[in-house]
């Protein structure tokens, strides 16, 4: 049975990165563009541009969740979003109570913990990071047959 759940680790891996990115992304188009319900408290609106933290963390969910979801610059993406999400929590939350269950921060955190677990596993399976790996690893294989072998 543990082998079988390993082969799969990889495809288990993706489907969490898309959802995760997914979910982050939707948040962030929510506070800007007001769908989905818009943002927290605006009964439907959306965050005014320039507002500093909400604005910048609104783009920084719709940009690095959409990179995520696409598996694109994924340990990238997700070290910016945990950070923010870590920002989120302790400027933001942590200033009502310590707990998470009792300042509100519960989707902060597990969105970080989340992402960070991103930045050292990797896209895993039907991220773009494989075949621009693929890719790159193809164009450096033959620019390496093509050079010539001084004797």
């Amino acid at each position: 049975m543990t082998a079988r759940l390993n082969s799969a680790q990889p495809y288990a891996l993706g489907l969490f990165r898309i959802v995760v990115g997914l979910l982050f992304a939707v948040h962030g188009a929510a506070s800007l563009f007001g769908v989905l319900g818009g943002a927290a408290g605006t009964q439907g609106g959306t965050i005014a541009a320039g507002t500093w933290p909400g604005w910048y963390a609104a783009v920084i969910q719709l940009a690095a969740g959409a990179l995520v979801l696409l598996g694109l610059g994924t340990r990238g993406a997700a070290l910016v979003a945990s950070g923010s999400m870590a920002y989120a929590y302790f400027d933001v939350h942590q200033q009502a109570a310590l707990w998470p269950i009792q300042n509100g921060g519960e989707m902060s955190v597990l969105f970080c913990w989340a992402f960070l677990l991103l930045v050292f596993t990797g896209s895993g399976a039907f991220g773009l990071d494989r075949l621009v790996a693929r890719r790159t690893a193809e164009d450096t294989g033959a620019a390496a047959e093509r050079t010539p072998i001084a004797a």
